[in-house]
């Protein structure tokens, strides 16, 4: 009965392959393959060899190795689409197309299952991250006061951990092996994905082709697809690189390479020019709870909502746009120009109502605790024990950060004009000129006979006093 196995094990490389996707054996055990007879032979030859050939080649190990599955965060672009066929033939690998949808918009997500499969993937997966990605990594961040370098707000740092995070729970759900990324080898984002990699599943291979392939740019990667008929996408190539999701817009290269030229009017995506924006000022209250954002103008959103709503009204008066030359992870230096206009006006309103909430000492310390928090973050350190544990105190003594803010927006800028919450440490009784019971101002000669004594004993040793 042996030669019934092996028409039957033939069969189920047939299946698989109309699945789109070949089907691992796990659990089985093979039988030993008995001599063919001129029936088995007449068997097989009925089912084509076209199938054989197929299996042959899947245990073919690659140009560099063997993988059995990798999942490839993609976007549909050049870089990805080149990156699948090379994966096959250096791994021998199928390939399963990832791409997360953290709000860069609807025309980056059209046509991609076509443009993975044509590349030859065996299956393409959409996650709608939108809701997660604000919840659970802008929001902590924002309650902390992240900010890296005094004025990034993190936008791409935030995004890359919950990309890589769906990128691991769908290698776990297909089956996966290794997964792998279009970074280059000279940016912050292979370090933020593969530390997240090695975070969540340290059993993952990862693979980065930018760091091993003999392809050097554009043109190269375009020969290649051609050589490996892979259609390559017929959208206009920016002269700018770009990252969008729902927190910011980030554009770097180009005439922005140098920091001595002004970006051109033209560059800016999601916000007006200040000088064109209208000349009469808008109101926009903001509802906070526990430090995070939960309304605008009384009405209550969702997390990702919410964003969006403030994207839309700072975006229409200039708000949110910096100009930002950083230090990368990697040690170089480098020039990115930044559109932030909903987060800019959250980071506004959690600040400006923490002045009602925080005592002195408590802000200096969460204050000096955001900047490493930022670094952490910006370092691709999301799930980093430090950073969790630092979160815990930023949620314990945000805890009373309630209430409300109302800020002006004007031609680029962002003004507080009204600040309540039920949890202030504002006492007018107290802070009055006027003389209250609470306060009495001759207790402030003694208290600055003792804060300054040691100044004054330092004047007296070097006054030979």
């Amino acid at each position: 009965m042996g030669w019934l196995w092996t028409i039957l094990l033939q069969l189920g490389a047939r299946v698989s392959g109309f699945r789109g996707c070949a089907v691992g054996l796990t659990n089985s055990r093979i039988l030993p393959r008995a001599p063919l007879t001129k029936g088995t032979r007449a068997a097989l030859s009925d089912l084509g060899t076209q199938e054989v050939t197929s299996m042959d080649k899947e245990k073919k190990q690659g140009l560099r190795g063997k993988l059995n599955k990798v999942v490839l965060a993609y976007s549909g672009g050049l870089d990805t689409s080149v990156i699948v066929p090379w994966l096959r033939e250096n791994y021998g690998c199928e390939v399963v197309c990832f791409t997360a949808d953290v709000g860069q918009g609807i025309k980056e997500l059209e046509g991609l299952e076509e443009k993975a499969k044509a590349s030859g993937a065996c299956q393409l997966v959409v996650k709608d991250l939108k809701e997660e990605f604000v919840k659970d990594f802008i929001y902590p961040c924002l309650r902390a006061g992240a900010i890296y370098e005094r004025e990034y707000l993190l936008g791409t740092s935030m995004a890359r951990p919950v990309i890589a995070k769906a990128m691991v729970d769908v290698a776990k759900e297909v089956g996966a092996d290794a997964v792998a990324h279009g970074c280059t080898g000279k940016g912050n984002d292979q370090v933020r994905f593969e530390l997240t990699f090695f975070a969540l599943n340290p059993q993952l291979n990862v693979v980065a082709p930018w760091r091993e392939w003999d392809i050097q740019g554009r043109e190269d990667a375009i020969e290649y697809a051609k050589k490996h008929n892979v259609p390559v996408p017929v959208t206009k190539k920016s002269i700018y690189s770009r990252d969008r999701n729902l927190w910011h817009l980030s554009h770097e290269g180009d005439i922005l390479e140098d920091p001595a030229n002004e970006p051109k009017k033209d560059m800016y995506m999601i916000s007006v020019d200040p000088e064109e924006a209208p000349n009469q000022p808008e109101y926009v209250e903001i509802g906070i709870v526990s430090g995070l954002p939960v309304s605008v103008n009384g009405k209550e959103l969702s997390p990702a909502s919410l964003l969006s709503e403030l994207n839309e009204i700072g975006g229409r008066h200039g708000i949110g746009r910096i100009d930002l030359v950083e230090n990368r992870l990697v040690g170089m230096k480098s020039r990115g120009v930044y559109e932030t206009p909903g987060g800019t006006i959250l980071f506004k309103a959690v600040r400006v109502l923490e002045t009602l909430t925080l005592d002195r000492e408590t802000m200096q310390v969460k204050d000096s605790l955001a900047l490493k928090y930022a670094e952490l973050v910006y370092a691709g350190r999301w799930f980093d024990p430090l950073r969790e544990a630092m979160d815990a105190f930023m949620e314990k003594i945000t805890s009373t950060t309630t209430g409300s803010v109302t800020l002006k927006l004007y031609k680029g800028n962002v003004t507080a004009t009204s600040k309540t919450s039920p949890f202030s440490l504002y006492r007018q009784d107290i802070s009055s000129f006027e003389s209250g019971e609470i306060y009495d101002q001759a207790d402030a000669g003694g208290f600055i006979r003792l804060y300054g004594l040691p100044m004054r004993v330092r004047a007296m040793l070097e006054r030979g006093l």
